[in-house]
């Protein structure tokens, strides 16, 4: 501190003729400061209002997901050193407006097992054909491995009649009137991967028709 206050004391002092020179040019610093400040501000202000945008499309889109963890299980591999622990994630992912994907995520830790879970059900999304009454058109079945799943339409105000897994899926598709049936194993991976074999192959009675080449009114008959 010493060492400081001398050097302030003994240091050079402007002359009286130097101190309005010193002050315009502060002046010009600070005036040219504040413009580019200014300038900066306006450049992140749009930039930020862009990626702003973006980011609120983004969020609405992920907002119209909704996803729920069907079962997580602690597995592990057999390495050379011994076993190496991870965790296994089963997610269910859906829009409630026809559209759903099961997916299987394994990490070191929970979260990202999930987060796996998630992406992975974005890429096997189905799509799943509803009446206006929020039912399927016709009768499916699907298999997976030795799980089998029936699923039937049902009356208005019959709810979804399902259990484990299977309730799961058919919920998040957006089916609200329904009868399902597990026949076989009650693994939980399996009867959820059934269960979408059975909505991917439904098809609505304007598709039968075309694809059987007659009328729709044949159909009805």
């Amino acid at each position: 501190m010493t060492e400081t206050n001398d050097q302030i004391q003994t240091g050079a002092v402007p002359a009286a003729s130097d101190v309005p020179a010193a002050a315009e040019g502060q002046q010009e610093q600070r005036r040219g400061g504040g413009g580019g400040g200014r300038g900066d501000a306006k450049g992140d202000r749009r930039g930020g209002g862009g990626r702003g945008r973006d980011n609120r499309r983004g969020q609405e889109r992920d907002s119209e997901w909704q996803e729920r963890v069907v079962q997580i299980r602690r597995v592990s591999k057999t390495v050379k050193g011994g076993k190496k622990m991870s965790f296994r994630a089963i997610v269910v992912v859906g829009n409630e407006r026809g559209q759903v994907g099961v997916g299987v995520g394994k990490a070191g830790d929970v979260i990202g097992a999930v987060r796996k879970g998630v992406a992975d059900g974005k890429k096997h999304l189905v799509k799943v054909p509803l009446t206006r009454t929020s039912s399927i058109p016709t009768l499916s079945n699907g298999r997976d491995g030795a799980a089998s799943v029936l699923i039937r339409p049902a009356a208005p105000g019959t709810g979804v009649i399902a259990g484990g897994s299977i309730r799961t899926v058919l919920e998040l598709a957006g089916i609200k009137n329904v009868l399902a049936k597990r026949l076989g194993s009650k693994t939980p991976l399996n009867n959820a991967r059934a269960a979408m074999q059975a909505l991917e192959g439904l098809r609505t009675h304007k598709e039968t028709a075309k694809e059987r080449g007659i009328s729709l009114e044949q159909i009805y008959s």
